[in-house]
C-alpha cells in the first residue's frame, strides 16, 4: 500500500515549479541563450506549468475515491485471509442485525405505518370522556379504539347515529364526516355454499372522506345510504380475490346477506387494506340497510340513546383541530345536557375531544404494544451484545496486527488514515452481516407473525417495506462504527520501538501477567453476560407466566371438547323455531359415533367474550347493585362441560319453556332482539343458576335457594316497586369465564331460548376427527346454516394465551442467543489470553506447576468475569423487569427462583466455554513455550 507523509497542497506545488522554471533561466543564461529567448523559453515553460496544475488538480479530485477503492480491496482481502473470524464475525452480526430489524417490521406495521388513506392526517377521530358515562341505555364497541367504562375517568369513540347526523348538518369545521361501525358476522349466499362473512357498514360518504378510490366499479355514495335505496355491497380486494377469485365479472352479481339480495357495486382498492389496525372486514354496506339485516344490535340504532358509531372526520383547510373541537364539543355537551332527553349531568364533566386518526383508532395495538416494545428491548440488548462480542474479536485480531500498524506509523501513515481503513472494514462486516440479516429477518417475521396469527385472532399484513431496508442500513452502519470504533483507536496509540522489536509471534507486553488487571476485553465480556442476564432474567419470568397460566385450573374438563359456533338468525330464524332447531341438532350430534354429549350456550367459556349486568337482592335491607357476569345455556351444558352442581337442581324442559314465555313478554313482536335474555315484566321470574362466587360474594355464604333478582332501576322507575326477574335455583362450581388471567367474578347461568348459540361437543376421542361429520350432520338440517368457529376447547385456549406465547417463545429465544454470544465472547477472550500468555504459561509449567493448577488459574479467570457481569446483570434486571408487571401472572418482577435459575444456566454454560481454552492451556509443550517468541 502506499502511504503519503504529508498531503501535498496546491501551494507546495506552484512553488516548486516556479523555482525550478527560475533555475532553468539561470542555465540558460549561462549556455549563451539570449534574453529575449530566455523569455520565450520561460513563457512556453509557463503553459507547460499551468498544464501540469491543472492535470494535478484532475488528479487529486477523485484522490478520495481511489483511497476508497483502496481501502475496501485492502479490506477484503483481510476479510478473506481470515475465513474462519469473518465468518463468526458477520454470522453475529447477521443475528443482532437480524433479530432487531424483524421485530422494528413488527412494530412498524402495528405502531408506526400510516392509514392507507388519502392525507392522513387531515382525519381525526371524535372520542367523549368524563368523570362518569353518560346515561345511555346500549354501547357498542368494535374494537376501533380504547374504551373505558369505569365509574370514574369514562371514555369511548361510540356515538348515536343520530348525533352524527346532527354533526354532519352543522359540518362545523370539517370538510366531510363519515361514521361507520362493525364488522357484523353475516350469513352469505349465492356464491357457492353458504358461508359467513364480515360487513362493515358504513354512511354514504365512508369512501370519498378517506379518500380511497374503487380498483373496480365504484364505491359506496351518499345515494346509496337512505332507507329506499338498492341494497349495495362494496368488496374488499382480499375478499374479491379469495371468494370470487378475482374476476371483473363479480361486480354487478347479486348476493344474500342473512337472505336480503345485495348487489356488488364495486372492489375497493388494493392499497385500502384497513382503517383500524388488525380489523378485518370481507365488504362494506351502507348504514341505511342495517335495519332489514335483522342484526340484534341494530335494533334501535335511530335511537340517542344507542351508542355504536365510530365518527372520522377531515379536517377543512386552514381550520385547526381545535377550533373544530371546541364547535363539535359545544354541539356535543348540549345534546347530553339539553337534548329531547339528557343524558348526562353539568357535574360529570362529559366533553368531547378530536384525536388524529392514526392515534385514535388504535384497533389492536393496545394488546400487543406492551409485548412488542419489552421485544424491542430486548433485541436492543442483544445489538449491544453483538457489538460487544465483535468488537472483542476485533480487539484480539488488533492486538495480533499490532506489529502491522507499527511499521505502518514507522514509515509515515498519519492515525486518521489507519482509522480509515480500519473503520472501512469494520463498516464491511456490518453491511455484510446487515445483508444476512435482512434474510434472518424475512425468516423471522414469518414466523412470528405465524405465532400471532390463529385461527380466529385478528390479523394483520407485515411486509418489509423502503423504511425497513433504511432501518437495516442506519442500524449496519452504527453498529459498524459502534464495534470499530475502540479497536481502531487503541492500534493507533502504540509505542512503536517495543512494538517493532517484538516477533511475530508474540503482541506486546506478552512477557508481564496481567491476570490482575482489568482490561478493556474484559469489561465487553462483563458488559456481554450482564445484558445476557438481564434477557434472561426477563424471558424467565414470561415463561413462568405462561406455565401458570396454562395450570390455572378453569373450573371445567377442557379435553375433548369441539366448539362450533350457529347463528340462526341470520337466516331468517325466529326464536320459537331457533329452540325447535337446537334440540334436533342436539339430537342429530348426539347420534354421531364416538360423541359423549352435546350442549350449547351464548358464548363459549374461555374464548374472550364477556356479558356482564346489574341486579338486585330483592328483600336485601339496601338496595345495593350487583354486578355479575351472566351468560345463556342450553340443556345438558353443566353435565356436558363437568361443571359440578353443588345445590339445589338443574335447568329442567319448564325452565326453558319459563324463559320463553317471558322474553315473549318483554318481546311482544317476536323479533329476535338478542341472545341474551330480556328481563320480563308481569311474568313469573326466570329460573337460573348461580356460581359459588355469588354466593360467597354477594349472599355472605347464606342459602341462596329461592333468592330473587331484579334489575336495577333508573330515576324514570321512582316509586315503582321492583319486579323480580330472575329466581336462583341451584348452585354449580365456579368457572373461569372470558380469560384465564381474569378471577372468578359472582355469575348467573340463564336459560337460552333463542339468537345465535356456541355448541360445545364432548367427545370420546380426538374431537377434530368429528368435524367432517358435524358438518353433515348440520347440512341435513338445513345446508342454508353456515358454521363458524369451528375449534377444540384447547385450540380456544391457545388462542387466549397467544400473546404470552409469542413473548414467552421468543423472549426465550432472545435469552439464549444473548447467553450463546456472550459465551461465545467470554470463550473468544480466553482463548486469545492462552495464545497471548503461551510463553507465560510454559515457564509456569516448567517452573512446576501441574497441570489442574493451569486449568484452575484460566478457569478461575473466566469465572470471575462471568460472575462480575452476572453480579451487575442481576442488579439491572431488578431495576428493569418492574415494566414486565403488566405481562406477568402470578408472578414477581423480583421472583427469586427465577433470578437462581438463570444464574446457574449462565454460569454453568459460561463454566464450559471458559473450559475448552483452559483445557488446551494445561497441554502447553513448555519446550515448545519457551522458544514461542
Amino acid at each position: 500500500m502506499l502511504f503519503w507523509r504529508r498531503k501535498r497542497t496546491q501551494a507546495d506545488f506552484s512553488e516548486e515549479l516556479q523555482a525550478h522554471l527560475a533555475l532553468e533561466a539561470d542555465r540558460l543564461r549561462e549556455e549563451g541563450v539570449s534574453e529575449e529567448e530566455a523569455s520565450t523559453m520561460a513563457q512556453r515553460n509557463l503553459g507547460n506549468i499551468t498544464q501540469t496544475k491543472e492535470r494535478f488538480y484532475e488528479s487529486h479530485r477523485w484522490l478520495w475515491l481511489d483511497t476508497l477503492l483502496q481501502d475496501l480491496r485492502f479490506g477484503l482481502r483481510q476479510l478473506r485471509r481470515n475465513p474462519g473470524f469473518t465468518a463468526v464475525a458477520v454470522i453475529t452480526l447477521a443475528l443482532g442485525i437480524g433479530a432487531n430489524t424483524a421485530i422494528f417490521s413488527l412494530i412498524d406495521a402495528l405502531m408506526l405505518r400510516s392509514m392507507p388513506v388519502r392525507n392522513p392526517a387531515q382525519l381525526v377521530v371524535l372520542r367523549w370522556s368524563g368523570h362518569k358515562s353518560p346515561g345511555f341505555y346500549g354501547y357498542s364497541s368494535f374494537g376501533d379504539c380504547s374504551t373505558n367504562m369505569r365509574t370514574a375517568g369514562a371514555s369511548g369513540c361510540s356515538f348515536s347515529f343520530p348525533f352524527f347526523e346532527k354533526l354532519q348538518a352543522k359540518n362545523a369545521g370539517f370538510s366531510s364526516l363519515t361514521a361507520f361501525a362493525g364488522p357484523a358476522e353475516l350469513d352469505l349466499s349465492g356464491n357457492g355454499p353458504a358461508s359467513i362473512a364480515r360487513g362493515e357498514f358504513v354512511s354514504g360518504d365512508y369512501f370519498s372522506t378517506l379518500g380511497v378510490r374503487s380498483a373496480v366499479g365504484r364505491t359506496i355514495i351518499p345515494a346509496d345510504d337512505f332507507p329506499g335505496a338498492s341494497p349495495v355491497v362494496v368488496l374488499s380486494y382480499a375478499y374479491w380475490q379469495k371468494a370470487f377469485g378475482g374476476e371483473r365479472s363479480a361486480v354487478g352479481r347479486t348476493i344474500n346477506l342473512n337472505n336480503v339480495p345485495f348487489t356488488i357495486v364495486g372492489v375497493a382498492s388494493r392499497s385500502f387494506t384497513r382503517l383500524s389496525p388488525g380489523k378485518m372486514q370481507d365488504f362494506w354496506l351502507p348504514i341505511a340497510m342495517l335495519p332489514r339485516l335483522g342484526i340484534p344490535w341494530a335494533q334501535d340504532i335511530h335511537k340517542p340513546t344507542s351508542w355504536w358509531v365510530v365518527i372520522v372526520g377531515r379536517l377543512k383547510p386552514g381550520v385547526s383541530r381545535a377550533r373544530a373541537q371546541a364547535a363539535a364539543n359545544l354541539l356535543f355537551r348540549n345534546e347530553l345536557l339539553h337534548g329531547a332527553k339528557p343524558l348526562s349531568k353539568p357535574a360529570d364533566s362529559v366533553a368531547l375531544t378530536l384525536v388524529p386518526a392514526q392515534k385514535g383508532l388504535s384497533g389492536i395495538r393496545g394488546q400487543f404494544s406492551t409485548q412488542l416494545y419489552v421485544l424491542m428491548f430486548a433485541v436492543g440488548f442483544i445489538l449491544l451484545i453483538t457489538c460487544a462480542n465483535v468488537a472483542g474479536l476485533l480487539l484480539a485480531r488488533a492486538a495480533a496486527r499490532t506489529k502491522e500498524m507499527a511499521v505502518r506509523l514507522a514509515i509515515g501513515a498519519g492515525r486518521a488514515r489507519i482509522w480509515r481503513q480500519l473503520l472501512t472494514e469494520s463498516l464491511l462486516l456490518s453491511l455484510t452481516g446487515g445483508a444476512l440479516g435482512v434474510v434472518f429477518a424475512y425468516w423471522g417475521v414469518r414466523v412470528i407473525t405465524g405465532l400471532i396469527s390463529t385461527h380466529n385472532s385478528p390479523t394483520f399484513r407485515v411486509a418489509p417495506d423502503g423504511r425497513i431496508l433504511v432501518f437495516t442500513i442506519a442500524i449496519s452502519l452504527i453498529t459498524g462504527i459502534l464495534f470499530g470504533l475502540a479497536p481502531a483507536l487503541r492500534s493507533t496509540h502504540l509505542d512503536l520501538t517495543p512494538a517493532l522489536k517484538e516477533s511475530a509471534s508474540s503482541t506486546p507486553g506478552s512477557r508481564t501477567p496481567r491476570s490482575h488487571k482489568i482490561s478493556f476485553g474484559d469489561t465487553l465480556v462483563v458488559l456481554q453476560v450482564g445484558l445476557s442476564i438481564v434477557v434472561l432474567a426477563g424471558a424467565g419470568l414470561l415463561v413462568r407466566t405462561l406455565e401458570n397460566l396454562r395450570t390455572v385450573n378453569p373450573g371445567f374438563d377442557t379435553h375433548n371438547i369441539l366448539l362450533f359456533g350457529l347463528d340462526p338468525t341470520l337466516a331468517g330464524y325466529k326464536d320459537t323455531q331457533i329452540q325447535s332447531l337446537y334440540r334436533n341438532l342436539q339430537e342429530q350430534l348426539a347420534a354421531i359415533p364416538g360423541v359423549i354429549s352435546v350442549s350449547y350456550s351464548s358464548d363459549a367459556l374461555l374464548s374472550g367474550s364477556l356479558w356482564t349486568t346489574g341486579r338486585h337482592l330483592v328483600g336485601m335491607p339496601e338496595k345495593k347493585s350487583l354486578q355479575v357476569d351472566a351468560l345463556t345455556t342450553g340443556p345438558g351444558f353443566f353435565r356436558t362441560l363437568r361443571i359440578p352442581l353443588l345445590e339445589g337442581r338443574a335447568f329442567t324442559s319448564a325452565d326453558f319453556e319459563q324463559a320463553a314465555k317471558a322474553k315473549a313478554a318483554s318481546n311482544p313482536a317476536g323479533q329476535s332482539t338478542s341472545s341474551k335474555v330480556q328481563p320480563a315484566r308481569a311474568t313469573a321470574p326466570i329460573p337460573v343458576l348461580v356460581n359459588t362466587a355469588f354466593v360467597r360474594t354477594d349472599l355472605h355464604n347464606k342459602n341462596p335457594l329461592g333468592k330473587l333478582l331484579a334489575k336495577n332501576t333508573g330515576p324514570w322507575d321512582a316509586g315503582k316497586p321492583p319486579e323480580p326477574d330472575w329466581e336462583i335455583i341451584g348452585v354449580v362450581g365456579d368457572t373461569r369465564y372470558s380469560s384465564l388471567r381474569r378471577e372468578v367474578h359472582p355469575a348467573v347461568f340463564i336459560p337460552q331460548v333463542g339468537g345465535g348459540a356456541r355448541f360445545e361437543m364432548r367427545t370420546a376421542g380426538n374431537p377434530k376427527a368429528l368435524i367432517s361429520a358435524v358438518r353433515s350432520a348440520v347440512k341435513r338440517v338445513n345446508s342454508r346454516l353456515p358454521l363458524f368457529d369451528i375449534s377444540t376447547q384447547s385450540q380456544t385456549i391457545d388462542d387466549l394465551l397467544m400473546r404470552e406465547r409469542l413473548v414467552a417463545r421468543l423472549g426465550t429465544f432472545f435469552g439464549a442467543l444473548a447467553l450463546l454470544l456472550a459465551c461465545i465472547g467470554l470463550y473468544g477472550l480466553l482463548a486469545y489470553e492462552v495464545v497471548r500468555r503461551t510463553h507465560e504459561l510454559g515457564i509456569r509449567v516448567a517452573l512446576g506447576a501441574q497441570k489442574k493448577d493451569v486449568l484452575r488459574h484460566v478457569l478461575g479467570r473466566g469465572m470471575i468475569l462471568a460472575l462480575v457481569g452476572a453480579a451487575i446483570g442481576i442488579g439491572a434486571a431488578l431495576g428493569l423487569n418492574r415494566f414486565l408487571t403488566s405481562l406477568l401472572y402470578n408472578v414477581k418482577a423480583t421472583d427469586p427462583l427465577t433470578f437462581a435459575a438463570v444464574s446457574l444456566i449462565l454460569l454453568g454454560v459460561a463454566l464450559l466455554a471458559c473450559y475448552i481454552p483452559a483445557q488446551r492451556a494445561t497441554k502447553v509443550d513448555p519446550m515448545v513455550a519457551l522458544r514461542h517468541e
